[in-house]
């Protein structure tokens, strides 16, 4: 049981950590190199993240319902169910503005791309708070319980 732990609280912790330096470090300094440089790395970057921040919520998912039912505590399928739920809110409510900055449409003017990388910093930090708090969650039930 610990190792599933260890696994369950790395993963979320990671995941968060990486939510967290988007918001506050990779997409400002993206954003401050200016939009044109900003949409172009972008794409890139996302591609990335995507494939490994996935990763980690599932598996912070798995590990976090197993312990929920191997401990019969509560919280753990509380803290698996906010690290899922950036999963269904990226496809749901993020990945309309993933596809227009990745489009590659050169119509997208540089204001309207500055906004949708402002919008889409704003609905990445939802992603980061979730995650957080899971991982707040995770960290405790390793420790306290």
């Amino acid at each position: 049981m610990f190792v599933l732990e260890m696994v369950a609280i790395l993963t979320c912790v990671i995941f968060s950590g990486i939510a967290i330096y988007i918001n506050l470090a990779e997409h400002p300094a993206r954003l401050d190199c200016g939009t044109e440089l900003a949409i172009t790395v972008f794409a890139p970057s996302y591609y990335r993240a995507a494939a490994m921040q996935a990763s980690l919520a599932i598996i912070a998912t798995v590990t976090g319902v197993s312990l929920g039912f191997v401990t019969g505590e509560y919280l753990w399928f509380i803290g698996a169910a906010l690290i899922f739920l950036v999963i269904p809110f990226t496809f749901i409510v993020i990945m309309p503005t993933n596809k227009q900055l990745l489009s590659g449409d050169s119509s997208i003017s540089s204001q309207q791309a500055y906004l949708l990388l402002k919008k889409w910093n704003k609905l990445h930090a939802v992603r980061s708070v979730l995650s957080s708090i899971a991982s707040i969650l995770y960290v405790y039930l390793g420790v306290a319980v």
